[in-house]
C-alpha cells in the first residue's frame, strides 16, 4: 500500500508517482496491483491473493462510491462481521471478501470498528467529498504503515521505499532514533532510523482532515484481566480451545496454508493444531544450520514425523548468510543486531517456490505465556532481596541452561551481578536494565554519545496504566512495543516473508489467545518453568522431548561469518574512506570494533560486540542503499511489471479542464 496527499505533483503525472510507488514494493503483492486518484490525492495497493481471489482487487469502494478503501492484510472474522453489519443493513456486493468487510464496518462503526477486528493488517480509507482520510493499523504491529511530510505532501507506505519513488524525497539517517535502536534493540512504536519519517504506531488511528491530524490509540495493551477461577485441569482446556479457534480463524484461506516448524513448543504446538483442522495434510518448513552450533534439524524432522506433515527445510551456511545479507536488508529497511532474519528471508523464498502464499508460525507465545528468561530474570531480581542465597543460587542455575557463562563456574559474578541490579536504575525499565547494557556499549558507536533512553523512559511514563503494572507485565508490554513488533514480527517476520509474497500469520497473537494467557499466567504455576501451562496442554499430543527440552532460542551464525567470507561490501566498514561517511559514528571506537572482530577468534567476541558489529553494518548498508541509493539495489521491478486491475480517476479538476479545451 502507498499514497500521497499533494499539492506539488502535477496532475498529468500522479499516476505515473503512485504506479512508480507500488512497483518499489510490488514484492508485497505481486499477484495484482491497483490505485485510485481524485485531486491532489492518489492512493494504491499491491495485492497478494489470498482470500476472495476474483472479486477482492483493489482499491475497493462502497456502492456510492464516495469512500474508498486501501487494505494490506488479513481480517481473520470477517464471516462473523460480515453477518453482523448484514443483519444492520449494510450492503455487501462480493461474497466473502474481507477488505469490503473493512469498509463497511467503518462506515458502520466509525474508528471503533478496529478494536473488533482480528487480523493482521494497515488501511486507508479516503472520503472522495469530504476529503477526510484515515489510517490505522492493527493491535499488535503485524502489518507496517509508514508516513512522512515533504514539503508541504503527506506521503505513506507500507514500506518506507515506496517514499524514494516520490519525486524529490531523500532519506537522511537519524542519530537520535538509531542511538534507541542501538540501546533497545529495535524502533520505538511511533519512530524509524531516518528523519522526518514515522511509523503509525500499533493499536492507532490517524485521521487526516481539513488540514489538521489527530493521532489516537483505539485500544491500549493491557494485561489487567480476571484471573481463570477454575482447575489446573479447566485452564489447560481453556487455553487448548482458545487456540484451536485461532488456529481455525487462520485457515481460512482459498489458498493452501502451510507452517514454519522451528522444532520448538510453540511452532509444534501450531503444527499440531493445523493437522487437526487442515483438510490436507500440512505442508511443514524450517531451516537446517550447517553449522551445529545453531542447527534444529532433528527436533524438527522429529516433530514432522510424529504429526504426519510433509517436510522440507532450507540448508543454511554461512556463505547463503552472507551473500544474501544486501537483499535481507534493503527488505528490512532498519538496522539490526541479528543475522537470524536472512534465513528466515531465504526459507520464505523456498516457501514461495513450493507454491505456498501463507504460512502459520508460533510467534506470540513465549511473550503472552511468558516463555523468556527475560520473565524468569525479572521475577527473580524483583524477589531478590527476599531470597536466601542458597534460593539465589538454585534460580540463577535454572535461568539460563543454554548459555555457558550462567554455569557453575560464574555463580559468584552472577550473585555480585544480580544484586547490583535488584534495584531500579531507569523508572519504569526494570525488567530490561541487563539487557539494555549490551545497548549501551553499542551506542558507543555514535559520535554524540546521547542519552539513549530518554524516549524509551517518556514512552513509558505516558502509556496508561503503566505505572500500576507489576513488574512482569511491565516486562510484557515492553516486549510488545518494541522487540515483538521492532524485530520479530518485523525485520525476521513480515518483512522477510513478504520480500517473496508469502504471508505470515500467527495464531499466538490472537486477542482472545493473548486474554486467555493473561488470565492463566502464574495462577497455576510460580514461573520458573517456562510456559508450563502450554507445555501441559499439549504434552501428550507431541514428542515428548518437545515439551521437556528448555528453551533453545532460535540464533543464526554472527559476525564471523563476514569475517570468514569477506564480502566486497565489508569495505564499507573497511575502508576509513567508506567508514567516514557515516558522519554520525566514532570512527575511532567504530575502527577498533571492527578491527577486533576481523582480528579475533569466535570466542574471543563478546555478545555486546558481535551485536555492534552487525549494529555498524547495517547502518553502513542502509547508509549506502537509501541515503546515497548506490549499490545494486535488489527489489526493483519495472512499472510494467505490475499488473493493474483497479485503475479509478476521480479528479474533478483534471476532468473540467479536459472539458473545457
Amino acid at each position: 500500500m502507498a499514497g500521497f496527499l499533494s499539492t506539488s505533483v502535477h496532475s498529468g503525472a500522479t499516476a505515473e508517482v503512485i504506479t512508480s510507488m507500488l512497483s518499489t514494493i510490488r514484492h508485497r503483492g505481486p499477484d495484482e496491483a491497483g490505485y485510485y486518484l481524485d485531486d491532489g490525492f492518489a492512493m494504491g495497493t499491491v495485492r497478494l491473493a489470498i482470500v476472495d481471489l476474483v472479486d477482492g482487487s483493489q482499491p475497493m469502494s462502497d456502492p456510492s462510491q464516495r469512500y474508498w478503501i486501501c487494505f494490506n492484510g488479513e481480517l481473520y472474522n470477517h464471516r462473523e462481521l460480515r453477518a453482523e453489519l448484514e443483519t444492520l443493513g449494510r450492503p455487501f456486493r462480493t461474497d466473502h471478501s474481507d477488505t469490503e468487510v473493512v469498509l463497511q464496518a467503518w462506515l458502520q462503526w466509525g474508528t471503533d470498528c478496529f478494536i473488533r477486528f482480528n487480523g493482521a493488517f494497515a488501511v486507508a480509507i479516503r472520503d472522495a467529498v469530504s476529503g477526510d482520510l484515515v489510517l490505522a493499523r492493527d493491535r499488535y504491529g503485524k502489518r507496517p504503515l509508514f508516513y512522512t511530510d515533504h514539503g508541504g505532501d503527506f506521503l505513506f507506505a507500507s514500506e518506507m521505499k515506496a517514499f524514494r519513488a516520490f519525486p524529490g524525497f531523500r532519506f537522511d539517517l537519524d542519530p537520535r532514533e538509531l542511538a534507541t535502536i542501538y540501546a533497545t534493540w529495535t524502533p520505538l512504536p511511533d519512530r524509524t532510523p531516518y528523519r522526518g519519517i514515522r511509523q503509525l504506531p500499533m493499536g492507532s488511528v490517524l485521521t487526516l482532515s481539513a488540514g489538521r491530524r489527530s493521532l489516537r490509540a483505539y485500544e491500549d495493551l493491557s494485561f489487567d484481566v480476571a484471573g481463570f477461577d477454575g482447575t489446573e485441569a479447566e485452564a489447560i482446556e481453556f487455553v487448548r480451545e482458545t487456540l484451536r479457534t485461532s488456529v481455525e480463524l487462520r485457515l481460512r484461506s482459498d489458498v493452501e496454508v502451510g507452517v514454519y516448524l522451528s522444532g520448538g513448543l510453540d511452532s509444534s504446538v501450531v503444527t499440531r493444531l493445523a493437522t487437526q483442522l487442515s483438510p490436507h495434510q500440512v505442508r511443514t518448513f524450517s531451516v537446517a544450520f550447517q553449522d551445529k552450533t545453531f542447527d534444529e534439524s532433528d527436533s524438527q524432522r522429529l516433530v514432522a514425523e510424529h504429526l504426519g506433515t510433509e517436510h522440507s527445510s532450507v540448508p543454511i551456511t554461512g556463505a547463503d548468510i552472507v551473500d544474501n545479507f544486501l537483499s535481507a536488508v534493503y527488505h528490512a529497511e532498519v538496522p539490526t543486531f541479528r543475522t537470524s532474519f536472512v534465513p528466515m528471508f531465504l526459507l520464505s523464498r523456498h516457501v514461495r517456490d513450493a507454491g505456498i502464499k501463507t504460512v502459520l508460525s508460533g510467534e506470540g507465545a513465549d511473550e503472552a505465556f511468558l516463555g523468556y528468561s527475560l520473565f524468569r530474570e525479572t521475577l527473580l531480581r524483583h524477589q531478590w532481596q527476599e531470597l536466601s542465597d542458597d534460593e539465589r543460587r538454585a534460580r540463577l542455575a535454572n535461568l539460563h541452561p543454554e548459555l555457558a557463562h550462567f554455569g557453575p563456574a560464574h555463580q559468584a559474578h552472577l550473585l555480585g551481578l544480580y544484586q547490583q541490579f535488584s534495584v531500579e536504575r531507569l523508572p519504569g525499565l526494570f525488567s530490561h536494565e541487563m539487557r539494555y547494557q549490551n545497548g549501551l556499549f553499542a551506542n558507543r558507536l555514535l559520535a554524540d554519545g546521547r542519552d539513549p533512553f530518554g524516549d524509551l523512559l517518556d514512552l513509558v511514563s505516558q502509556a496508561p496504566g503503566y505505572a500500576r503494572m507489576p513488574a512482569v507485565h511491565k516486562a510484557q508490554w515492553l516486549e510488545y512495543k518494541t522487540l515483538l513488533p521492532g524485530f520479530l514480527l518485523s525485520t525476521q517476520g513480515e518483512r522477510a516473508a513478504l520480500a517473496h509474497g508469502v504471508e505470515n500469520r500467527c495464531p499466538f497473537l490472537d486477542p482472545a489467545v493473548v486474554r486467555a494467557a493473561a488470565s492463566v499466567n502464574l495462577r497455576y504455576d510460580d514461573g520458573q518453568v517456562e510456559k508450563a501451562l502450554l507445555k501441559k496442554a499439549f504434552r501428550a499430543e507431541l514428542p515428548e522431548w518437545t515439551t521437556q527440552r528448555p528453551k533453545q532460542p532460535y540464533r543464526a551464525p554472527g559476525s564471523t561469518v563476514f569475517k570468514e567470507n569477506r564480502p566486497d561490501y565489508l569495505e564499507l566498514l573497511l575502508s576509513e574512506r567508506e567508514l567516514a561517511g557515516l558522519d554520525c559514528v566514532d570512527q575511532r571506537f567504530a575502527r577498533r570494533l571492527v578491527n577486533k572482530i576481523m582480528a579475533s577468534p569466535a570466542e574471543e567476541i563478546s555478545t555486546k560486540e558481535d551485536q555492534s558489529f552487525l549494529y555498524l553494518l547495517t547502518t553502513a548498508v542502509l547508509n549506502q542503499q537509501f541515503v546515497r541509493g548506490e549499490g545494486d539495489l535488489p527489489g526493483r521491478p519495472s512499472t510494467a511489471a505490475l499488473n493493474l486491475r483497479v485503475t479509478v480517476d476521480n479528479r474533478r479538476a483534471l476532468r473540467q479542464a479536459e472539458e473545457s479545451r
